[in-house]
């Protein structure tokens, strides 16, 4: 039998015109209708029904009563349906297996899918089928909502993780909707303290996504000034130029690379963002008679959709690089994943080593406020660059000084050689900041400290703070104080100090503000600073370049 559409009263639980909207329709089977696997039979029913849902492939359901199996009981699995309501699973209980959450039932159904209560599924695998008998199953025509590219917008696009990704999925849907599409990219601004924005360019040739993260200079640059990213990004609204003969007037230097590798046709047109900020989107077609009207207006009424997506992109990735940027990579990773309420927080085995900059206040009175604080920061940059190098992580500066932390997970030996190593290293790498700022020297006082601290949030209700509390941070910044009256720069308590350092004992100090003594010693600075990161720069897998690509 072909199942066709019923009249109304006859089982229909929704619409079933085409290009109506979504539907859902349920008719019943006629016959005797079996579900198997493995040519165990599950069910055979002659009161089967099949479900047909917009844009879902067609579920055969049998009641309760005409199971041929046990069902175990209920899981705490559960999902919900708009139009269905909750379903509530079973695992299936074969002879030779059971099989997980291979069955579904709606006991409590909304209106529109009334015909199914009661009724139960089976999970589609290969070893799953269905006996329909002399019933043919034909899904109706519901068509489209609002076009394919909307749909796929509206529903898919929206569990695609990144925005190269994204930007790749884009171009081979606009293909499948016809549109002639040799190039097309994306320029998405950012928040962050090295790049200003990220730049996708998709490839019809390559099928593939390049991304690139152009550096601040790109504002001075005189390519980006004579750009079209810059016109539509400043709201001079978008650009369209066919490109196909050689007479052509080229507004744009980008005009002329599109026409060398075959594009006809150009387009760059804005993707705002609900803050104003107006990004681009830019495509290019390699087709003799390059766009048609409805091939732009397909994307031209798409692009507010669009630039939602790459806002959200842009904003998870802007609140990663700020936080990774004001607490660091490890701690912004736990603010990110939700360690984000008052009192919350783990403790860890940790080395904890606090470095500070000696003589600030005469430091400044020398050189001024401005080029004091340039000094500052070439310190942090010194002192952060070697804390990162040794697998540490800088928590937070206050005032002049580094507090940073090692946490030991399985190697604490470890923990204590990477924090005493930075701190003998930091020292020496201080001479060449003296030198550029024609000083005579620019001397650090470092406490290094072992032990069990709560690495976490504390703070008020509105304002918090990640950091590490505990007797091992107050002991390693009381260290460091207690150094600059005995003229050490690195100053370790016993349990911190790795096995074979060569160290002067300094005895069981008092420290100010530690109840019990700490048996301490002396550890001297490297003679060298260490060689520098050869590495590149990078910000996430996307190399920091001067400037974007059209």
């Amino acid at each position: 039998m072909n199942v066709q559409l019923p009249p109304k009263g006859n089982g229909s639980a929704g619409p079933a015109t085409p290009n109506g909207g979504y539907g859902i329709l349920v008719e019943n089977l006629r016959g005797t209708v079996k579900a198997e696997r493995n040519g165990i039979i599950l069910a055979s029913s002659s009161r089967a029904r099949v479900m047909y849902e917009t844009r879902l492939p067609p579920t055969i359901y049998f009641p309760k009563e005409d199971l041929a199996v046990d069902l175990s009981r209920k899981l705490e699995k559960q999902t919900f349906c708009p139009f269905k309501g909750t379903a509530c699973y079973h695992d299936l209980k074969l002879e030779d297996e059971r099989v997980p959450g291979a069955v579904w039932v709606y006991e409590n159904t909304l209106p529109e899918a009334s015909a199914i209560e009661g009724y139960v599924g089976f999970m589609p695998d290969e070893l799953t089928a269905f006996d329909l008998g002399s019933n043919v199953i034909s899904p109706p025509d519901y068509g489209n909502i609002s076009g394919p590219l909307v749909d796929w917008l509206l529903r898919e696009a929206a569990f695609i993780a990144t925005p190269a990704d994204f930007t790749r999925a884009l171009a081979e849907k606009l293909l499948e909707q016809g549109v002639y599409l040799s190039r097309l990219s994306v320029l998405a601004w950012s928040l962050h303290p090295q790049i200003a924005g990220k730049n996708f360019i998709w490839e019809k040739a390559t099928g593939e996504v390049t991304t690139y993260a152009p550096s601040y200079e790109i504002y001075d640059h005189p390519a980006y000034h004579a750009s079209p990213l810059r016109h539509v990004s400043k709201g001079l609204g978008g650009v369209r130029h066919r490109i196909d003969e050689e007479d052509s007037e080229d507004a744009f230097p980008i005009l002329a690379d599109l026409r060398a590798a075959g594009a006809t046709d150009y387009v760059a047109m804005p993707l705002p963002f609900s803050d104003g900020r107006i990004n681009v989107l830019t495509v290019a077609s390699d087709h003799p008679n390059g766009f048609s009207t409805a091939n732009l207006g397909l994307i031209f009424e798409c692009s507010a959709v669009v630039a939602r997506y790459y806002e959200v992109f842009m904003q998870r990735e802007n609140a990663q690089s700020l936080l990774e940027t004001y607490v660091g990579k490890r701690t912004g990773a736990r603010v990110l994943g939700g360690k984000i309420r008052r009192g919350e927080g783990d403790d860890i085995d940790a080395a904890i080593m606090f470095c500070d900059l000696r003589g600030s206040t005469l430091l400044e009175e020398q050189l001024g406020r401005q080029a004091y604080i340039k000094l500052l920061n070439s310190f942090f940059d010194v002192a952060s660059g070697i804390v990162h190098d040794n697998g540490g992580e800088v928590l937070k500066f206050i005032g002049d000084a580094v507090l940073a932390v090692f946490p030991a997970g399985a190697d604490p030996e470890r923990a204590r050689n990477h924090a005493l190593a930075s701190a003998r290293s930091i020292a020496p790498a201080l001479q060449a900041v003296a030198q550029e700022y024609e000083i005579t020297s620019l001397e650090c006082a470092s406490g290094i400290a072992f032990g069990t601290v709560t690495y976490g949030n504390v703070g008020s209700r509105e304002r918090l703070d990640f950091t590490v509390i505990g007797q091992a941070a107050n002991v390693a910044a009381r260290l460091g104080d207690y150094g600059k009256s005995l003229g050490h720069s690195i100053l370790i308590s016993k349990n911190s100090l790795p096995a074979g350092t060569e160290a002067i004992a300094l005895g069981a100090l008092e420290l100010h503000n530690v109840s019990a003594k700490v048996e301490s010693y002396a550890v001297s600075p490297f003679l060298q600073a260490p060689a520098p990161r050869e590495e590149p720069e990078t910000v996430g897998s996307a190399p920091v370049v001067r400037l974007a690509k059209d």
